[in-house]
């Protein structure tokens, strides 16, 4: 089963750089069941200062190294919407496995 769906699941460790980009750039926060920019440090500072967590750049320290706050700071965020990569998926490990797949999906 898990062959099949290889080529489009990424896993791994995340550097620093990507989380970073990733929540400063696309981070939504949950205000009432609905989705709002997350803009302001202030909303952070209500929301997690408690935590220690006062600026999103805590955020992105507690999301990267999974912090004793981890769970209270990824509760207040908006789960994130990925788009899909451009063209087929192709990494340096696996690729001739990942073409078997591709060719193993695209058949059914």
């Amino acid at each position: 089963m898990l062959e099949k769906v290889e080529s489009y699941v990424t896993y791994g460790y995340s550097n620093l750089k990507s989380v970073r980009d990733l929540i400063f750039k696309t981070s939504l926060e949950k205000l009432e069941k609905e989705r709002v920019p997350l803009i302001d440090n202030n909303d952070i500072e209500q929301a997690l200062g408690k935590h220690g967590i006062l600026y999103l750049e805590d955020m992105v320290h507690e999301s990267h190294t999974v912090g004793p706050h981890f769970k209270d700071a990824t509760r207040f965020l908006w789960p994130f919407s990925l788009a899909k990569p451009e063209g087929e998926f192709l990494g340096k490990k696996n690729t001739l496995r990942t073409l078997e797949t591709l060719e193993i999906v695209r058949s059914i």
